[in-house]
C-alpha cells in the first residue's frame, strides 16, 4: 500500500441524508451560509435544474466574497455547459478540471476523479456518492430518479477531508493523483477502535498508487462477526472482496448484497457482474435487486462499522479513479444506516440458486458475453501496469 492513512479520530457529528430531496437542500443551505471558504469536488456535474440551483448558491458565494473552488472531473462535466463554467468564472469561482480528455494522452484518459465532496468553512464536510445531475434531484420535484446518501460531517475529522482537497487541488495543476509527502498520516492502517461514539476516518484510494479504502473494507469483512451488508451499484468486486465474503457467510455471517436491479444507467456492466451470482449464492450470501429505481448508492454496515462514499470497490474504481469514503463507528449513524438498508431491503427482488439457474437463455447469452468483455479489457489492462 503506498502512502499514509488517515487517523480514526473521535467526538465527530454525522448525520445520515438518503436521496438528493435530503442532501441537496442541506448543502445548498451550507453554501448559502458559507462566510469564508466552498470547496466542492465532484465527478458527474451536468446542467439542468439540478446544475442551475448549484450554480446559482455558489454564484451567491463568490459575490459575498467568500472563496469558492471547484475540481471537477474533465470527463465526468463534459455536460457541464461552456456557459455554466463562464457565469462560476465571472463571478470569482475559481475551476479547475481533472485530467482533462486529450487524445495524446491514450489509455490515460482512463484515470477519473470520483470522489464527490463539499466543504464549507472548515466546520461541514458532506462525502457521499452524489453528482449535480437532474437524476438525483430537481428542485421542485417529490422523487429522485437515481437512489443515492451522502453523510454530513462536523468535528476534526473535518480537517482530514479538507487536507484530502487542498492536496489534490494542488497536485491538479501538474494532473497528477495526490502522492502523500513520506511525514503525512499513519504508514499502515490504524486498528479499529473496539468502541463507537463519534469516531471516523478518512479511507481514500488514488488510481493505483494507494488502496487503503480497499484493504480497509477486506480486512472489515474477515473480522465481521454478525452481518455484512453491502450495497453499489455496479457489482464488479475484487477477488480479495468476493473471497471474503464467501468465506464470511461460510461461517455464518448474515452477508447481503444489495444491488442494482434492471433499472440501470449501464445494463452491460450489470450484466457482467451476473457471472459472479453462482459462486456467492452456493455460499450462502444472500443478493437482493433494488426494484423502485436506479440504485446509485454505495454503503457498507459490518456489525457496526459503516463505509459511504464514492467507491463502488470494483476492480475498474480501484484501478483508474480517485475516490474517498468516511469509515465510522457512531451509534446513532449505524442505527440509520441499518434502517436505510432494512427499508432498501423491502423494495427489493431476493435472487434464488433455483431462480438463478432457471433464467432464460437470453438473458444468459448477455451475461456471457458482457462478463467476456469485462474480464478481456481488466486482464489487458492489468498487463499494462
Amino acid at each position: 500500500m503506498a502512502g499514509a492513512v488517515f487517523p480514526w479520530r473521535s467526538a465527530n457529528q454525522f448525520e445520515l441524508l438518503i436521496d438528493g430531496l435530503q442532501f441537496f437542500p442541506r448543502m445548498l443551505a451550507a453554501i448559502d451560509q458559507a462566510q469564508e471558504h466552498v470547496d466542492l469536488e465532484l465527478y458527474l456535474v451536468e446542467a439542468g435544474d439540478c446544475a442551475e440551483a448549484i450554480v446559482q448558491a455558489l454564484e451567491q458565494a463568490a459575490w459575498r466574497e467568500v472563496r469558492v473552488r471547484c475540481l471537477f472531473d474533465g470527463y465526468g462535466s463534459l455536460a457541464f455547459t461552456t456557459g455554466l463554467r463562464r457565469r462560476l468564472t465571472d463571478a470569482g469561482v475559481e475551476l479547475r478540471f481533472y485530467n482533462r480528455l486529450s487524445w495524446r494522452r491514450g489509455l490515460n484518459n482512463l484515470y477519473r476523479d470520483h470522489r464527490k465532496l463539499l466543504l464549507v468553512d472548515h466546520q461541514l464536510a458532506v462525502v457521499g456518492g452524489t453528482g449535480v445531475t437532474d437524476e438525483f434531484w430537481q428542485p421542485g420535484q417529490n422523487t429522485c430518479d437515481w437512489h443515492e446518501v451522502m453523510v454530513a460531517i462536523e468535528g476534526p475529522l473535518v480537517q482530514d477531508w479538507q487536507m484530502l482537497f487542498d492536496r489534490q487541488w494542488r497536485a491538479n495543476i501538474s494532473r497528477k493523483a495526490w502522492r502523500p509527502a513520506t511525514h503525512f498520516g499513519l504508514p499502515r492502517l490504524p486498528r479499529v477502535p473496539d468502541e463507537g461514539d463519534g469516531m471516523g476516518r478518512v479511507a481514500y484510494a488514488d488510481a493505483h498508487q494507494h488502496r487503503d479504502i480497499l484493504q480497509s473494507l477486506v480486512r472489515a469483512i474477515n473480522s465481521a462477526q454478525h452481518r455484512i451488508w453491502l450495497a453499489t451499484p455496479y457489482f464488479l468486486p475484487t477477488w480479495s472482496v468476493r473471497r471474503s465474503l464467501r468465506r464470511a457467510a461460510n461461517r455464518g455471517v448474515d452477508v447481503r448484497l444489495l444491488l442494482t436491479g434492471p433499472r440501470t444507467d449501464h445494463p452491460s456492466v450489470r450484466y457482467a457482474g451476473h457471472r459472479y451470482y453462482p459462486r456467492l449464492l452456493k455460499s450462502g450470501v444472500q443478493i437482493f435487486e433494488y426494484q423502485p429505481c436506479f440504485l446509485h448508492l454505495k454503503m457498507v454496515l459490518i456489525d457496526d462499522w459503516v463505509s459511504i462514499g464514492s467507491c463502488n470497490f470494483d476492480h475498474w474504481n480501484l484501478r483508474f479513479n480517485l475516490e474517498a469514503n468516511l469509515e465510522a463507528l457512531d451509534p446513532a449513524l449505524t442505527q440509520a444506516v441499518a434502517a436505510s438498508f432494512v427499508t432498501d431491503f423491502a423494495q427489493s427482488l431476493p435472487i434464488s440458486l433455483q431462480a438463478w439457474q432457471s433464467r432464460p437463455l437470453w438473458r444468459r447469452v448477455k451475461q456471457r458475453i458482457w462478463g467476456w468483455v469485462d474480464r478481456l479489457v481488466v486482464n489487458v489492462l492489468g498487463r499494462r501496469h
